[in-house]
């Protein structure tokens, strides 16, 4: 009992790291049981992260903030149009396309995995694999339900996407239009003796604030770059590996590894083990080693160095308590927690007596 109670003196002494303690801790309730309610919030936060360097650059060179949030605001809506009315079209025809070629894909798999006795008879027998190729249609069969459960199941999920729509457009401008009288205003609700968690705010701001937006440049390279490779190469539902790859990028070192195996069975199941593949796989492999060794390192200077493990953790754990967002927003958050454990002031132990 005297261990507890000299640990808590030692890390509660401070009034201020309790405030800092009650605030990560409310936070941490908010968006555990709210997070379904708040994901327009979210969206909205950060794509008001993103179009807030733009409206400081300008801000910088003597321009009103007024009219730049409302310049910024109708550039971002525009931009969006485009990709609506463009990038989905085209998503969904490839997905669609992906559907209709998948039993012909599944019989390519099918013969495949029936050769494999032949190729490597010391591994594999005619009996094992048949028992592959029937788990594998039970497994489809059962995926194939799942799927028109989930068809229906969407219907509600777009009415209530063509909601949010309207819904996060408008927080965007109101969030960059009023951003001084939001923060003044939370604040004013905050306790007055409050340096510590400002102090800890203040570093994860600028830390949340570089990575959103390094992050979605990041996104925007390695995509576009992957979907050019791709369409100059001639593979199939191009735009869809493409945004697939893109996209990968936000799981840092698991979603670079988990989306090979699409590209890479689209690729085979196109071309085959011929020089095709092998160029294709080439050109992938270059845009992964760029990715993490030049557009990293140049769009992510200034984060917080965090050691590769402690990445992997933050995304499991966050991950796993706010699915998309947690692992979105792992590394800030393992920044956040790297940030408070640094700031924690803590009393000093008492000297042993001497006897």
């Amino acid at each position: 009992m005297n261990v507890l109670r000299a640990w808590f003196s030692r890390n509660f002494s401070n009034p201020q790291t309790v405030i800092l303690a009650l605030f990560l801790l409310g936070g941490f309730v908010l968006v555990f049981y709210m997070g379904g309610m708040l994901a327009p919030l979210l969206a909205a936060v950060v794509i008001a992260y993103l179009l807030e360097a733009i409206v400081q650059v300008m801000e910088r060179r003597g321009m009103p903030r007024l009219p730049v949030v409302i310049l910024v605001f109708l550039l971002f809506v525009i931009v969006f149009l485009f990709l609506m009315l463009w990038l989905v079209p085209m998503l969904s025809r490839q997905v669609a396309q992906l559907a209709q070629d998948l039993p012909r894909h599944i019989d390519a798999g099918q013969k495949l995995l029936m050769r494999l006795p032949e190729i490597y008879p010391q591994l594999f027998t005619q009996e094992q694999v048949r028992d592959i190729v029937n788990s594998l249609q039970k497994e489809l069969a059962g995926l194939g339900q799942s799927l028109l459960a989930l068809s229906l199941a969407w219907i509600p999920s777009l009415i209530a996407l063509a909601v949010y729509l309207i819904l996060v457009p408008m927080m965007v401008f109101f969030f960059l239009k009023d951003k001084n009288q939001i923060v003044d205003w939370m604040g004013s609700y905050l306790p007055r003796q409050r340096e510590l968690t400002t102090s800890v705010w203040r570093e994860v701001d600028l830390q949340i604030g570089n990575y959103i937006r390094g992050k979605f440049t990041e996104i925007l390279i390695i995509g576009g770059a992957s979907y050019i490779t791709f369409v100059l190469m001639g593979l199939n539902y191009a735009a869809l590996l493409g945004v697939l790859v893109g996209l990968s990028v936000v799981i840092p070192y698991i979603g670079a590894t988990v989306v090979t195996i699409p590209v890479a069975m689209i690729a085979y199941l196109q071309w085959g083990w011929g020089s095709e593949f092998a160029y294709l796989m080439l050109a992938y492999a270059i845009i992964q080693v760029l990715d993490g060794n030049v557009v990293v390192p140049l769009l992510f200077s200034e984060a917080v160095n965090l050691h590769p493990v402690a990445i992997i953790v933050a995304v499991l754990v966050f991950g796993g308590l706010w699915g998309f967002w947690g692992v979105f927003f792992a590394i800030p958050l393992a920044t956040l927690v790297k940030a408070v454990l640094t700031a924690w002031p803590k009393a000093e132990e008492p000297e042993p007596a001497e006897a």
